[in-house]
C-alpha cells in the first residue's frame, strides 16, 4: 500500500479542496467517525461486536450456540437500574437468521436472554470439578446477622482444618517439582538435544536411502513382518539364475570391447547345462518340439520360428561338437 493509500485509509487525507474553515474530515465528507457501525445513530443504535456469554439454544433452529461465538449486534439502551445503565443486544444467528435479544442485568451481574433463544442449563458435581459451591442468595442475606456470621465462620474454620493436610501435601509436591530451576531446565534442555540428534540421524539416513521422508525407529512387529514377507517363485529363480551367470562367469573382467560377447556365451553355457541330454540329441537329428500356438484340429506343424531356432542351434552347436571331438 503506498503512503497515500494508507493515508486515506487512516482518514488522515487531506484533499485539496479541502478549507479549515469547513471543519473536520468527517464533515467536510458528511460522515460519521465510526463510519457503518454508525449507520442507525439517530435511533440510538450502536453496532458492535457481541461475544455471547454462556452456551445458549437457538428459538428458530434448536441448535446450540456456543460460549464465545461472536455476532454484529444493534447496542441500545433500554433503561437504568439506579445510576447503571441497561444495554440491550439485538444480533441474528448465523444458522437460520433467528433473532436474538440479549440484555445485561446489573442486579446480578449476568446477561439475561429476552427472547429468540434459551440458555443451556448445564449442571456438575462440585466434588468432581474440584471447585467450591458459591453460597445461594439466602445464605448471602444471613450473612448480615453477626450470629449467623459467626456459625458460618466456625463451619469455614472446620473446613480449612479438613482440607489442609491435603493442600500442605499439595505444596510439598508442587515445591518438589519447582524448587530447583536449574536441574529442570538442564533435563528439559538434555531432552530436547537428544530429540533433535535422533531426527538428524534419522534424516541422515533417510537421504542415504534416497527417500525424501524421514523414517520412524524400527519395532519388533516391523522386524517380524520383514521376516515373514515371501517373494514370488519367479524372482527367486531368476535371483539363482543370475547367480549361477555370475559364478560361471570368469573373475578376470575382458576388455570394454569384448563384454557384451562374453555375456552372451556365459547366457548361452548356462542354457547349455539345463538342456537335457535327449532334448539335445533331437535337434541335432533334425527334430523340433511342438508349440503350443501351432497346435492345429489334425496335428502338430512346426512353425517358422521353431524352424529357425533349430537352425540356429544347429550351427552353434556342430562346430563346438566337431571341435571338441
Amino acid at each position: 500500500m503506498s503512503s497515500l493509500a494508507a493515508a486515506r485509509a487512516d482518514n488522515f487525507y487531506y484533499p485539496p479542496e479541502w478549507t479549515p474553515k469547513q471543519g473536520s474530515l468527517n464533515k467536510f465528507h458528511g460522515q460519521h467517525a465510526l463510519r457503518e457501525r454508525a449507520r442507525k445513530i439517530d435511533q440510538g443504535i450502536l453496532i458492535i461486536r457481541f461475544e455471547m456469554p454462556y452456551n445458549i439454544w437457538c428459538g428458530g433452529c434448536n441448535s446450540m450456540i456456543a460460549k464465545g461465538v461472536r455476532f454484529n449486534a444493534e447496542k441500545k439502551q433500554v433503561g437504568n437500574y439506579y445510576s447503571t445503565k441497561i444495554w440491550s443486544f439485538t444480533m441474528k444467528s448465523a444458522c437460520c437468521k433467528h433473532e436474538i435479544v440479549i440484555q445485561t442485568d446489573p442486579k446480578n451481574c449476568e446477561y439475561v436472554i429476552i427472547s429468540g433463544a434459551q440458555r443451556k442449563i448445564e449442571d456438575f458435581d462440585v466434588e468432581d470439578a474440584e471447585t467450591f459451591e458459591l453460597p445461594a442468595d439466602e445464605e448471602k442475606g444471613k450473612l448480615a446477622d453477626p450470629f449467623y456470621r459467626l456459625e458460618h465462620q466456625e463451619v469455614d474454620l472446620q473446613k480449612k482444618k479438613e482440607a489442609e493436610p491435603v493442600l500442605v501435601r499439595l505444596q510439598r509436591v508442587s515445591d518438589s517439582r519447582h524448587s530447583d530451576d536449574y536441574t529442570l531446565n538442564k533435563a528439559l534442555r538434555a531432552k530436547l538435544r537428544g530429540q533433535k540428534k535422533r531426527v538428524a540421524e534419522e534424516e541422515a539416513a533417510s537421504k542415504k536411502m534416497g527417500l525424501g521422508i524421514r523414517l520412524l525407529p524400527t519395532t519388533e512387529e516391523d522386524a517380524t513382518a520383514a521376516a515373514n514377507a515371501k517373494y514370488s517363485h519367479k524372482f527367486n529363480k531368476n535371483t539363482r539364475d543370475k547367480r549361477a551367470l555370475i559364478i560361471a562367469g570368469s573373475i578376470f573382467p575382458g576388455s570394454s570391447g569384448s563384454s557384451v560377447p562374453n555375456r552372451k556365451r556365459l547366457e548361452l553355457e548356462s542354457k547349455r547345462r539345463k538342456v537335457s541330454a535327449a532334448a539335445a540329441s533331437n535337434l541335432l537329428a533334425g527334430g523340433f518340439k511342438p508349440s503350443s500356438l501351432s497346435q492345429t484340429a489334425g496335428g502338430f506343424k512346426p512353425s517358422s520360428w521353431s524352424q529357425t531356432a533349430v537352425l540356429s542351434s544347429q550351427r552353434k552347436i556342430l562346430p563346438r561338437l566337431q571341435g571338441s571331438s
